[in-house]
């Protein structure tokens, strides 16, 4: 059962700094993600990063509390937090 209050209650916090590297598909970005720790944590996250402009694909690993995010062009970490917060969860660095 979840219990840090966020819309599925799951709870988990490390402080990773995001990454980005160019790919022959974009740029890839990773970022930490506190509160993601199920699933459903990371349906409701990769769907809102998703809806970012440019976003190509985005893959959560709940075990690390990560996602990493294929983009056209580099995102703005700002963008990628406002998604995050949308989606009830919170990014770490």
């Amino acid at each position: 059962m979840c219990t840090n209050g966020s819309s599925c209650g799951c709870a988990t916090a490390t402080d990773n700094p995001p990454t980005v590297a160019a790919t022959g598909e974009g740029a890839r970005s990773t970022y930490t993600v506190s509160g993601m720790t199920c699933g459903g944590c990371a349906k409701k996250v990769t769907g809102h990063v998703s809806e970012i402009a440019g976003v190509t694909d985005v893959q959560a690993d709940v075990a690390s509390g990560t996602i990493a995010v294929v983009s056209e062009t580099p995102l703005q970490t700002a963008d990628v937090r406002e998604a995050v917060e949308r989606a009830g969860y919170r990014l770490v660095g």
